[in-house]
């Protein structure tokens, strides 16, 4: 089975969703969002299979968050993925994508739902 990561190295929920899926054999696949920031497709993609809408997976404590206005309930999702295009910081972490779902790895132990 493989799964991909979107991992930030700097934090501790990302390392221990890492951690869980390698101890269950898992073949992860990392990307760096903060390094690599994801596409409006991407960001498409992963609202679809969480099953949740893009402000559901913004950290919405981010400074860009709140000086970016983003909790006005007019702005469309491609405003939001947008946003997190621009700011990939926004983007809610640790989330790893299977075949057909996502899990948030918070707490890490959701991504067990995937396997």
């Amino acid at each position: 089975m493989k799964i991909t990561l979107y991992h930030n190295p700097q934090c501790s929920k990302s390392h221990k969703t890492l951690k869980i899926l390698q101890e269950k054999g898992v073949e992860v696949i990392i990307i760096e969002y903060l390094k690599n920031p994801l596409t409006l497709s991407e960001l498409e993609s992963i609202s679809q299979k969480l099953n949740m809408h893009p402000r559901q997976f913004m950290r919405t404590n981010e400074d860009a968050y709140k000086t970016g206005n983003l909790a006005d309930a007019t702005l469309s999702n491609k405003d939001l993925f947008q946003a997190i295009i621009n700011h990939p910081r926004l983007l809610e972490r640790p989330i790893a994508i299977s075949q057909n779902s996502a899990a948030i790895g918070r707490p890490p132990e959701n991504v067990l739902a995937l396997l």
